[in-house]
């Protein structure tokens, strides 16, 4: 049994284990935050152009709730609430979008440090050395120009 606990330490404590855990954490909270965008911000504004009907309550009802001469609930209502549906499909739109710029932006910065570094450009070529006849043709005509 102590070995047991010991390879699960061993594992949780795993770098890849512990960075994962946050990114969970992480992604817990980035998801409350999509979806409050989503509920308070893109839906009131598509429920204002659709003529102010509150789209997460848009449903086909398939069976209407019974009541009773009281007002209280018999059977309840049998709905497909497709408001509610497509809201959270926008969520999730907007989550992947988020998750897709963030990966696209990593690895434009993990290109940038794989890519060698530019090859220097090569200098314009020196003419060549004058051979040792060619330097002793010069400075023959040179004493002479001098007599």
């Amino acid at each position: 049994m102590k070995k047991f606990f010991e390879e699960f330490k061993a594992f949780a404590m795993r770098g890849n284990v512990v960075d994962m855990a946050v990114g969970v954490v992480i992604g817990g909270a980035f998801g409350k935050i999509t979806t409050s965008i989503v509920n308070d911000i893109i839906m009131p504004l598509i429920s204002m152009l659709t003529g102010g009907v509150d789209f997460t309550q848009w449903k086909w009802v398939l069976k209407e709730a019974v009541l009773d001469a009281e007002g209280a609930v018999v059977s309840t209502e049998v709905a497909i609430n497709y408001g509610n549906t497509i809201a959270i499909i926008l969520d999730f739109i907007i989550i992947a979008f988020a998750v897709f710029c963030l990966v696209k932006a990593l690895n434009s910065l993990h290109r940038k440090e794989e890519e060698p570094a530019p090859e220097p450009v090569p200098e314009p070529e020196a003419p060549p050395a004058p051979t040792a006849e060619e330097l002793l043709g010069e400075i023959r005509d040179l004493l002479k120009e001098r007599q």
